[in-house]
């Protein structure tokens, strides 16, 4: 039986120490590679010496200087062919055993390992290599860790709007609720929310993929706010909400006036749902020397300092909300998409005001 001892920090966790008899796992065949390669290098360096050794003293000889030469000559050749290999194995050892742990560690991500590391050590070119492949393993695992978020959050409000609309009809065909037109509304109402929802994965989905093409055209900015605006009066007429609009003369822009529109209904919708009745909100666009600069300010109870940095993440929202959290992160990719930024301003009490600029070199 092999002698048990230390298990090599290069050895996989979870496999057996000593490795056991049969054919050597995959990870340990990787580590003796530059092994080999080291002896076989070494002996082939030996024989190419052996035979030059022989084949200047089969020319020497009859010159008259092999005899000068003695018989110390082939014992210095295979001093000097000794210490060569060993350097050389020496060189493998430092060369060649890191690039077998990059090449087992890139074979532990093929296998779907992404918490595998490498020691950022060695030669200075190892070492960013060791870097680099440190990089990609936390960014693949960080994105394979928001996937499943992602996939958790979806199935959570897919399952809201779906478990009200079930409800609703069951409780219609079961006689607990009537079936009247305001039960019919309800559960059109979260249809549409539902509808909405799978648009905006579908919106969310394209702009991580890159593949959301822009439509970009020349258009009035005054004109899109204002038909945004319009569209949403009756709502703000409902809950009692006045929507001042202040444009100014502003110049024409070229953009995707359907997805700048999408932009503008995201914000206004918010500021909606957060007003008081009563309230009002107010919509600018000023220009400055390099962009337009669009601000729609709410008077809600405003975000505290602490959510204020996360409202543009992805299915973040208050408890108390219905929305689907994806609004302001797709509005936030739609600007940039346009080569503009968003932001927010706000604090606990004092209202919303969202800052988004337009360059004017957008098209």
């Amino acid at each position: 039986m092999a002698p048990r001892g230390p298990m090599p920090a290069w050895w996989p966790q979870g496999e057996s120490w000593p490795p056991k008899t049969g054919p050597a796992p995959r990870h340990y065949e990787l580590h003796r590679f530059p092994i080999r390669v080291a002896i076989l290098f070494a002996i082939v360096l030996h024989l190419i010496a052996v035979g030059l050794v022989a084949l200047i003293r089969l020319v020497t000889w009859p010159l008259g200087i092999g005899p000068i030469l003695g018989g110390s000559w082939p014992l210095s050749a295979s001093v000097a062919i000794v210490a060569i290999a060993w350097l050389f194995v020496v060189a493998m050892r430092r060369v060649g055993t890191p690039l077998s742990d990059i090449v087992m560690a890139a074979d532990r991500v093929a296998a779907g390992d992404l918490s595998v590391r490498l020691d950022e050590q060695g030669l200075p070119w190892l070492g960013s290599v060791a870097r680099a492949f440190n990089s990609m393993t936390l960014r693949l695992e960080r994105q394979q860790r928001d996937r499943r978020a992602l996939m958790a959050d979806i199935a959570h409000e897919l399952r809201t709007p779906l478990s009200v609309i079930q409800g609703r009809v069951e409780g219609m065909l079961d006689g607990v609720y009537p079936r009247d037109e305001p039960q019919i509304r309800q559960v059109l109402e979260e249809t549409r929310m539902l509808a909405r929802l799978v648009e905006d994965l579908r919106t969310s989905a394209s702009l991580d993929a890159g593949t959301l093409a822009l439509q970009k055209e020349t258009t009035d900015l005054d004109v899109l706010i204002e038909d945004t605006a319009d569209a949403f009066t009756p709502e703000a007429e409902r809950r009692h909400v006045r929507l001042d609009v202040h444009t100014g003369d502003l110049p024409l822009l070229t953009v995707d006036p359907f997805r700048i529109r999408e932009v503008l209904s995201n914000l206004l919708s918010n500021a909606l749902r957060y007003s008081p009745d009563g309230g009002v909100v107010r919509i600018e666009a000023q220009e400055q020397a390099s962009a337009i600069v669009v601000r729609i300010i709410d008077q809600g109870p405003g975000i505290s300092s602490q959510d204020l940095p996360r409202v543009f993440d992805r299915f973040y929202k208050e408890t108390t909300s219905k929305g689907s959290g994806l609004g302001l992160a797709i509005a936030k990719s739609l600007v940039e998409a346009h080569g503009g930024t968003i932001a927010a301003e706000s604090s606990a009490g004092g209202g919303t005001t969202i800052v988004c600029t337009l360059p004017k070199g957008s098209g």
